[in-house]
């Protein structure tokens, strides 16, 4: 997965939404000690990720991971400062409303995601696949975003979509219930989508 996203050593690389970790620790790894992962985290995240937060340990055994605290909305990167960006199993959030979950303005978060990728550089987006057709509702009720939703924001955000791979696709998934629903959970088809922004003239 690394390697179809095109992970090499001395890159920059955001963890949007990161959890507990687990992709954080990987990219660590491929990135080297020339390289950082910024590991992004907002409030509402926390309460579920401490526990694998506190055994990553980022400050004594990630130093090239710097964890940040931050709401969507106010996430502010320099300009071409990106080479990479994994955003894994969180794109259907920005269209989840409840009492603990603030609001995500999301094409703000798009076009600041363009503004802070370099010319060239690559956003990975893994999600939850729903039925083909499907509005954004599917997050709010299954924590589902289909694919082509989320095409048609990044490319009219100015991405494009250069390539794409099943090798998360679960055919036995009906894409019609929860995520967390016992009989699928851990297991949904999931879509990898890899969005490049175009280079420069």
């Amino acid at each position: 997965m690394l390697a179809f996203f095109e992970i090499e050593q001395g890159q920059t690389v955001l963890d949007l939404f990161s959890g507990g970790g687990y992709y954080s620790e990987l990219l660590s790894y491929v990135v080297g000690g020339e390289g950082e992962v910024i590991a992004h985290n907002n409030q509402a995240y926390l309460p579920f990720a401490k526990e694998d937060l506190d055994e990553r340990s980022y400050a004594t055994r990630l130093p090239n991971v710097t964890p940040l605290l931050s709401e969507a909305n106010d996430l502010n990167f320099a300009a071409d400062s990106l080479d990479r960006v994994f955003y894994i199993l969180g794109f259907h959030d920005i269209y989840y409303r409840d009492e603990t979950w603030p609001e995500i303005d999301d094409d703000k978060l798009v076009a600041n995601l363009f503004h802070s990728l370099k010319p060239g550089g690559i956003i990975a987006v893994i999600d939850h696949d729903a039925v083909s057709g499907a509005g954004k509702e599917t997050a709010q009720e299954f924590h589902r975003l289909s694919s082509e939703h989320v095409i048609s924001k990044m490319t009219q955000a100015g991405f494009v979509l250069t390539d794409s791979a099943g090798l998360l696709k679960n055919d036995a998934d009906p894409l019609t219930i929860s995520v967390f629903d016992k009989a699928i959970r851990g297991k949904t088809s999931r879509y990898m989508l890899k969005f490049t922004k175009p280079q420069t003239n």
